[in-house]
């Protein structure tokens, strides 16, 4: 039988989640949809995402794909197919048939994720799972200029984890900012790719900063020392917000 590569938009609340990746005995995201897959195949389908986010980080639009030899559905069908077998915390926002050589992480060339500050003396309780609180507005000009920083190509090990699997740690940055979208202020960030807890990392190290000034982030930055910088903000604040591809393969 023919075989068709399905690229699914995803969408999920990553509250009750312990991530992305597959997991012998936690819930995760991509068990519950290879789950809802197997029930439609009756075998088991293998899903691979543009990016795997760690417990607790949510989705505005993660991007998957799967090889299916199922004919009997069409492939902009696939959404509903597979929304009718998930809870109600993750959803198929849109699923179409791309090239068959097509893979969701690796042509991937842009990742951009929001994270939610919540500016409040007290935190609010419709926000609790999707923000992190500050007590008090940050100075936002002097954040972003500390954010300009990372634009552009580093090594950037003393704002997260290398691959286990190794590699080198280098990413380049395209735009990096604090927006003041009342009552939140959200730190956006466009990438090649990240590495572990990089983007958390990065927002707690700046909040830090605040007090120090500019010239003890870039000394963090390039001290390629993961212990001078501070500890990641916590995963709830943040939402993996878009991934793009090459012009040239007509996803979008």
């Amino acid at each position: 039988m023919n075989s068709r590569n399905i690229l699914l938009d995803l969408a999920y609340d990553g509250t009750d989640f312990c991530g992305w990746q597959l997991q012998r005995r936690d819930r995760t995201v991509q068990g519950e949809l290879e789950r809802a897959l197997g029930q439609l195949h009756g075998a088991r389908v293998v899903l691979y995402a543009a990016g795997r986010t760690d417990s607790g980080v949510h989705a505005n639009e993660q991007r998957a794909n799967f090889h299916t030899t199922m004919a009997s559905i069409p492939s902009e069908r696939f959404r509903d197919a597979i929304n009718s077998k998930l809870p109600l915390d993750v959803r198929v926002l849109r699923s179409r048939q791309v090239a068959d050589d097509f893979h969701a992480r690796y042509d991937a060339v842009l990742r951009t994720y929001h994270y939610q500050l919540l500016v409040s003396p007290v935190q609010l309780p419709r926000y609790r799972n999707y923000c992190h609180r500050i007590s008090r507005t940050p100075d936002i000009a002097l954040l972003n200029r500390l954010a300009a920083q990372l634009v552009g190509e580093h090594d950037f090990s003393s704002l997260g984890m290398p691959p286990k699997e190794g590699g080198h740690a280098v990413r380049r940055v395209e735009s990096a900012a604090f927006v003041p979208r009342p009552p939140f202020i959200v730190f956006q960030i466009s990438a090649n790719a990240f590495l572990w807890k990089m983007v958390r990392t990065i927002v707690a190290t700046i909040l830090a900063c605040e007090a120090c000034g500019e010239s003890t982030f870039v000394d963090i930055l390039q001290a390629r020392d993961r212990s001078r910088a501070h500890l990641a903000a916590p995963g709830r604040g943040l939402f993996l917000h878009k991934v793009r591809y090459r012009e040239s393969l007509a996803i979008d």
